[in-house]
């Protein structure tokens, strides 16, 4: 919509700059999202990786909207689908979080479950091994899976692999790398109470030690989620989620995507350091399916039809996203001289 919420055509001679606004009144940054993308290609560029650079310059230069009533949806725009083009995760992250929404708030209909946040570790790893790392803990976490304590104990479970930087000069594992899973697992509402469902913080990271085949003993974080009636709406999850450790956001923490902006680029400036962990994060996270589902989730996940929230459609986010025929276009084009999005 327009910033004078004047729907008509706009004056020619004043560039219209493109507001986009959720329900509860948050605006969308589409603005900040392009920008880093943008900032992203120029690495990308500069680490040799060409054909990504120039996918990566062309996301979402064109927005198309339905505009109805006083808001807008979005309704046509091309994505360049880089692994690390922060449009494009922004996106992801969204659809993920609508997922896991409705999945979770399905299985609470139908099931007396309760729900635990599982962070998997392991030691941080030089770029040069990090691929085969991250191989390494596909694997012992499909092996730990299915071990008979956890079928027994795990109805289900949403995961996801993150992997983060170390950027601070003072620590002995500067410049290496720390991938690690985000785990979301459903399990009995008795879980706590009898003893043939319950596993012990020393239980799992046992478990996690010898699915992996360590030689030391890794960092395990199992809590509980604190229940909720009913999960927010989709604007809740636009929300900044670095805080989202505590135990009632654990849906929230669980469900954003693995790769953020901030872990790939530090600062505003094509840095060499930038460049580094671009070609690392490249190399290490291509072909791999970063987020997953199994069990009772994986289950719902399909019944539900929700296709792939990490490689799929990222026009359409939520069942929100229909719009009807009657409403018009509102196109928005980036202008790389004004750094933003103008209204045609």
């Amino acid at each position: 919509m327009y910033k004078n919420n004047n729907i008509e055509p706009p004056d020619k001679s004043t560039p219209k700059i493109l507001e986009d606004k959720t329900k509860s009144g948050k605006e969308r940054d589409w603005k900040g999202k392009k920008k880093r993308s943008v900032l992203t290609a120029e690495h990308f560029e500069v680490a040799g990786l060409h054909s990504k650079a120039e996918r990566m310059k062309d996301c979402a230069t064109q927005l198309v909207f339905k505009h109805t009533e006083e808001t807008l949806k979005l309704y046509q725009a091309w994505f360049c689908k880089v692994r690390l083009c922060p449009m494009c995760n922004w996106r992801r992250s969204l659809k993920i979080a609508y997922h896991n929404k409705r999945v979770v708030e399905t299985v609470n209909e139908r099931e007396n479950v309760c729900w635990l946040f599982l962070t998997l570790t392991v030691k941080n790893t030089d770029a040069e091994v990090l691929p085969e790392t991250i191989s390494a803990m596909f694997e012992g976490f499909r092996r730990m899976m299915q071990y008979k304590t956890l079928k027994t104990s795990v109805k289900g479970f949403f995961r996801a692999l993150e992997v983060t930087k170390n950027r601070d000069p003072q620590s002995e594992s500067f410049g290496t790398y720390h991938p690690h899973f985000h785990v979301l697992l459903c399990v009995p509402a008795s879980y706590f109470k009898k003893k043939e469902f319950y596993i012990t913080h020393e239980e799992w990271t046992s478990l996690w030690k010898k699915a992996m085949k360590l030689d030391y003993t890794p960092i395990v974080h199992i809590k509980k989620v604190k229940p909720k009636e009913k999960l927010d709406e989709l604007e809740t999850y636009e929300k900044d989620l670095k805080n989202a450790i505590k135990e009632q956001n654990a849906i929230l923490e669980v469900s954003k995507y693995p790769v953020k902006d901030t872990d790939v680029i530090k600062g505003n400036k094509v840095t060499e350091e930038n460049v580094e962990t671009v070609l690392a994060l490249d190399n290490a996270l291509a072909y791999k399916r970063l987020i997953g589902y199994g069990g009772l989730l994986k289950e719902i996940h399909k019944e539900l039809n929700l296709g792939d929230a990490e490689d799929g459609d990222l026009v359409n986010i939520s069942e929100d996203d229909e719009v009807a025929n009657g409403t018009f276009n509102v196109i928005a084009r980036w202008h790389i001289g004004l750094k933003n999005y103008v209204i045609e």
